[in-house]
């Protein structure tokens, strides 16, 4: 391994993680969208991670596998398919001729645990970044004793 490859893995942690808060705060934002472009309410969306280049036969062939890029990727961002909230509401302009509406499927404890964990798995990858440059740091002052 490269003296660098963990600092490019834990990057491209930090740019997944970044990528998962935008949607989260997405996701907050529209908690009360009860009209899209399409028509329906706003329905959560959840990104979804890859582990890059470590396919079996990546493994197989460990000599390709080593100039792969590694880490984590986003490969798409899925919307939740879980069912809309329905309140009782006859005076909004959305509810339907029974006088419900539908609100949006996000839950707001949901989002703030997701947030928390993003932003733990963040600072997990700022910490390997410290203690990967710090490492590089102490290497280079063997060098000069």
């Amino acid at each position: 391994m490269k003296m660098f490859h963990s600092i490019d893995i834990s990057a491209s942690g930090l740019t997944a993680e970044r990528l998962r808060m935008d949607i989260i705060s997405n996701n907050i934002a529209n908690v009360n969208s009860t009209r899209t472009e399409n028509g329906e309410p706003y329905r959560r969306q959840i990104p979804v991670f890859q582990e890059r280049g470590r396919s079996f036969g990546d493994i197989l062939s460990d000599k390709q596998w080593r100039m792969q890029k590694r880490g984590v990727r986003v490969v798409g961002i899925r919307q939740d398919t879980s069912p809309f909230k329905l309140v009782f509401d006859p005076h909004h302009p959305d509810a339907d001729e029974n006088g419900y509406v539908r609100l949006p499927n996000v839950n707001i404890v949901t989002e703030m645990v997701d947030m928390i964990s993003a932003s733990r798995g963040y600072e997990a990858n700022v910490t390997a970044i410290n203690s990967a440059k710090n490492m590089a740091m102490k290497a280079l002052e063997i060098g000069r004793i």
